[in-house]
C-alpha cells in the first residue's frame, strides 16, 4: 500500500448538499475520525453507531456502513440487508484478513478499507466508489464487489482470485497467481442475488501488484445473466 506523509486531506471541489449517510458500525474512534473525514470530503454525512444500536441499521435508511472484518460482521451485513430499505446497502469492510473478505464475499462486500488506516488510500477508496453510494449507478457502469472468483484456463489449470470491480463486459481481480495476458480462461462466482455463472473471456492487461482485468467473450450469451444482475442493482 501506498503511504504518505501528508497530516491533511486536499480540499476537494464543493458538491451538493447530499442526503446520502454511511453508518459508521463501532468502528475504533481514530478509524473513525479518518474513514469519517473522507467521506465528509465528498458531501457524504456519517453517523457513528455502537454495538448496543445495530438495530437501527435495521430501522433506519443508509447508502452505505463501515464495519470491522471479523467473527460477526456476518451478523451485522444480513442485519442491513434484512431491512427493504438497505437490501442494497454498500458495505465497506474494514482490516481483517483475505479470508474475512471472502467469508461474506456472498453477502455483496463491495470495498475493504485496509489496515493501519493511510489517508490517501483511504480517500481513493471513498472516491472510487462514491457513485456507488450516491446511487448514480447509470454513470457508473463498474460495480465495487468482492467475492471469489473461480479461473479455469485452457490448458485445465485452476487458480482463485478475488474481483474488485465488474461490469456487463468483464471484472479486475487480484490473486496470488496472475494468468498470462492474452490467455484464454472461463471465470466462475456468485454474488448476493446471482447464483453461480460461468462466462468465458480472457485476459487484457495484468499489474505488478498481482492485479488483472478480464474481459467477458462477446459470445458467450452466460454472460447475460451478469448484465441482468447488474441492471437490477441499479434499479434497486
Amino acid at each position: 500500500m501506498t503511504t504518505s506523509t501528508g497530516t491533511a486531506l486536499a480540499p476537494l471541489p464543493a458538491h451538493r448538499k447530499s442526503s446520502a449517510r454511511v453508518a459508521l458500525f463501532d468502528l475504533p474512534e481514530a478509524s473513525a475520525q479518518l474513514v469519517s473525514e473522507c467521506f465528509r470530503q465528498i458531501g457524504i454525512d456519517t453517523v457513528p453507531i455502537a454495538r448496543e444500536q445495530a438495530d437501527r441499521l435495521h430501522r433506519e435508511k443508509f447508502e452505505a456502513c463501515v464495519l470491522l472484518l471479523g467473527e460477526e460482521a456476518g451478523s451485522i451485513i444480513e442485519l442491513a440487508r434484512s431491512s427493504a430499505s438497505n437490501s442494497r446497502i454498500v458495505i465497506y469492510g474494514l482490516g481483517g484478513t483475505a479470508q474475512d473478505a471472502m467469508r461474506y464475499s456472498k453477502l455483496c462486500l463491495n470495498a475493504v478499507f485496509h489496515e493501519p488506516l493511510e489517508r490517501s488510500a483511504a480517500m481513493k477508496l471513498v472516491r472510487s466508489t462514491r457513485m456507488l453510494v450516491f446511487h448514480e449507478f447509470r454513470r457508473y457502469v463498474r460495480v465495487p464487489v468482492m467475492t471469489e472468483v473461480g479461473i479455469v484456463m485452457s490448458n485445465g489449470g485452476r487458480m482463485t482470485a478475488t474481483s474488485q470491480e465488474i461490469s456487463s463486459g468483464g471484472m479486475s481481480l487480484k490473486g496470488n497467481q496472475v494468468p498470462e495476458q492474452g490467455s484464454l480462461v472461463e471465470v466462475s462466482f456468485s454474488l448476493l442475488t446471482l447464483p453461480r455463472v460461468w462466462v468465458r473471456g480472457h485476459v487484457t492487461w495484468k499489474k505488478s501488484n498481482k492485479s488483472f482485468g478480464i474481459r467477458f467473450d462477446s459470445t458467450d450469451e452466460r454472460r447475460q445473466r451478469v448484465k441482468e444482475w447488474i441492471v437490477k442493482y441499479m434499479d434497486a
